[in-house]
């Protein structure tokens, strides 16, 4: 079986920032998950969510806000394409990834692949802010609403992904 991770990312304290917080909570509480999928809240924080990688995991699926200028609530479903680690220059990467104590979810994926930790399926599930910026708990109603069509691309996605073949993993996260 393919091993998941659902990771939720963001910070409660700013509104619609907390909609991957909202997400995997809602998630844990609402549905039985099959035991090859983990599920966790991350918060802003950025190492302990690249030493949950360490783990070895075949898919990761990732709920987060992502402000690409749609109206509020608007949902998106993404493969982020990153960049090949050795087109960094040694010391540019060192200052890239200098402060993963707060979670930016492609540093946080950058530094994986350079550990060789990044699952081989990454797949982001964003939902468009209307507002994350001033500190507020609580999402406005259109990002609040995202949050159920969310979850079932999420069961969707697992549905997808739990049968397949999964990919030789080294749990250390320093094999071949």
């Amino acid at each position: 079986m393919t091993k998941i991770l659902v990771a939720g990312v963001g910070n409660i304290l700013r509104g619609d920032d907390g909609f991957g917080i909202e997400a995997v909570r809602r998630l844990l509480a609402s549905s039985s998950l099959p035991p090859n999928v983990k599920v966790l809240e991350f918060g802003i924080a950025g190492i302990s969510f690249v030493q949950e990688l360490l783990d070895g995991y075949d898919a990761l699926i990732i709920l987060d806000a992502i402000d690409r200028k749609a109206p509020p609530g608007t949902l998106y479903v993404i493969e982020p394409q990153l960049p090949e680690i050795d087109t960094f220059d040694l010391v540019a990467l060192g200052e890239y990834l200098t402060d993963l104590h707060q979670t930016e979810p492609f540093r946080v994926l950058i530094l994986a692949k350079a550990l060789k930790v990044l699952p081989q399926k990454v797949i982001f599930i964003g939902c468009q802010p209307a507002q994350c910026d001033e500190l507020e708990i609580g999402l406005s109603k259109p990002v609040k609403a995202a949050v159920s069509e969310a979850l079932h691309t999420v069961v969707s996605l697992i549905d997808e992904l739990r049968d397949q073949a999964p990919a030789k993993h080294h749990p250390s996260g320093f094999g071949e």
